[in-house]
């Protein structure tokens, strides 16, 4: 049953918590009307509110419009805290460390790719093993080697072979977060994670080959290398089992923290230690460690994207033309500097569902996107579209540089199991010109479309608040699930 919080309109697309009881911040959401009433069904608003309480919280408590319950922090949420007072809770960062996405651009056009689709898909399928658990035979680490790979991200992956230079120019902080120690991650953290880089994993990860179906902006998309029709490759999944276990030692490390530097907490999934403590320090250098391996991860399955079209197509890399669009973390806490009341400020932005936004002209956007800002990338579910748009200066000064980062889960995957009962689901999107395969057919049903909110609607919830811009709109050809 979800908790009643107070709810004032202030305008078409957000809606204040104001500040009451021990918050120390009001709460934002940005939503429509229409998604409202589903999102007071479960209880992520509560959720707004109970981090509005943490210590050194700097502006709003923030949620996107994708969002939906979560550990702690809502996913959808984002919050900043200052480096003195404030606070770094593993409930504001997720279990799945830098889940994020990359986008691939290419230079097929769908007419030429659409026959072979099939083919690609079982190429994928058979090159990036995926499901619960899923490991490779081919790359088993030693112990030094992950280090390594914890240190260097994606980095690691090209002085090994796997991309180039480009890439790293083309990855949100070039794959690699900085002040990571793998020495603070735990011996059965190394061991879930030593053979599964380059691998999927489950439940909502994927690898999708879809084409632009709509441009909305003509000069950001030629920018980005965008046209219409043209084939593109969306890559979408996280740290694995290593990021999880390293959430989980260190929500253990956390509620002891809670405890001994006396922060009351409305409910114990926010646990936390100060920025400043032994604990939120070893805390951000584990977490690094493991955004790290995610940044790899995604590089690493470029590669085997790469070879598999190399493959399929028979077509060199020149004329395959598979470039990095841009790759974005959207489980990640760090350390930013933010303008707070006019002032230059460090911040430790936490984004959970959340992806960062930054505008033309900032520091961090890629010198090739200075002019456009920096790409933002938003899947939506297997059977509808994916959306790519660009961070604004509306963003920077409201949310940190932070939009939404998906459609965001309707139902949970037992209502999606049951929905899905009695149906074919690889039939139905086959139907609609849509090639599915999935480690297990649960897998396929737990992520069937209507388990998600409409991406179309998150979007144009982004784009008319101006916390982001749409450029173009992508469809779905054939993916690959976890």
């Amino acid at each position: 049953m979800a908790l009643s919080v107070k709810l004032r309109q202030v305008d078409e697309y957000r809606w204040e918590i104001p500040r009451e009881g021990k918050m120390r911040t009001r709460g934002l959401i940005f939503a429509s009307q229409k998604m409202l009433a589903k999102i007071q069904e479960d209880q992520s608003l509560q959720q707004v509110a109970n981090v509005a309480t943490l210590p050194g919280i700097e502006g709003a408590s923030l949620a996107m419009p994708d969002i939906h319950w979560g550990y702690g922090f809502p996913i959808g949420g984002v919050a900043a805290f200052n480096l003195e007072e404030g606070v770094v809770s593993p409930g504001g960062v997720g279990y799945d460390i830098n889940c994020g996405v990359r986008l691939l651009r290419t230079n097929l056009e769908r007419p030429e790719v659409e026959p072979r689709v099939g083919e690609l898909v079982n190429a994928l399928f058979g090159n990036i093993p995926s499901g619960l658990g899923s490991r490779r035979k081919d790359l088993k680490l030693t112990v030094p080697t992950l280090h390594e790979v914890m240190r260097l991200g994606a980095g690691w992956a090209v002085k090994n072979g796997f991309g180039s230079k480009e890439d790293l120019d083309h990855i949100e902080a070039q794959g690699q977060i900085p002040g990571a120690d793998p020495e603070l991650v735990s011996d059965f953290a190394m061991n879930r994670g030593k053979d599964q880089l380059g691998t999927l994993g489950s439940g909502n990860h994927f690898v999708e080959v879809g084409y632009v179906l709509e441009t909305y902006d003509e000069k950001a998309a030629a920018a980005l290398g965008l046209f219409k029709d043209q084939i593109t490759v969306i890559v979408h999944t996280g740290s694995r089992g290593l990021g999880h276990q390293v959430c989980d030692d260190y929500i253990k490390v956390m509620l002891k923290a809670a405890q001994k530097y006396g922060i009351e907490l409305p409910d114990r999934q926010l646990c936390c230690a100060p920025l400043s403590s032994p604990e939120g320090q070893r805390y951000l250098a584990a977490m690094a460690a493991a955004a790290n391996f995610a940044f790899a991860n995604r590089q690493m399955i470029t590669h085997w994207v790469r070879e598999s079209f190399e493959q399929v197509l028979q077509m060199g890399p020149r004329d395959l033309g598979l470039e990095l669009v841009y790759d974005v973390a959207h489980n990640i806490a760090k350390i930013e500097e933010h303008q707070v009341h006019g002032k230059k400020k460090k911040l430790c932005v936490h984004r959970k569902g959340a992806t960062r936004a930054f505008p033309p002209g900032h520091p961090e956007t890629p010198a090739a996107y200075q002019k456009t800002g920096q790409p933002v990338l938003i899947p939506g579910d297997m059977g509808r579209y994916s959306y790519v748009l660009v961070g604004t200066e509306q963003a920077l000064t409201e949310t940190f540089g932070s939009t939404c980062h998906g459609a965001g889960r309707e139902m949970s995957r037992k209502a999606a199991l049951k929905a899905a009962r009695g149906r074919s689901i690889i039939q139905e999107l086959k139907a609609q010109g849509i090639i599915v395969k999935g480690a297990g057919r649960a897998t396929v049903d737990e992520e069937i479309p209507e388990a998600y909110k409409d991406v179309e609607t998150v979007v144009a919830v982004a784009h008319g608040a101006g916390i982001s811009k749409k450029v173009a709109k992508l469809k779905p050809l054939g993916v690959i699930k976890g």
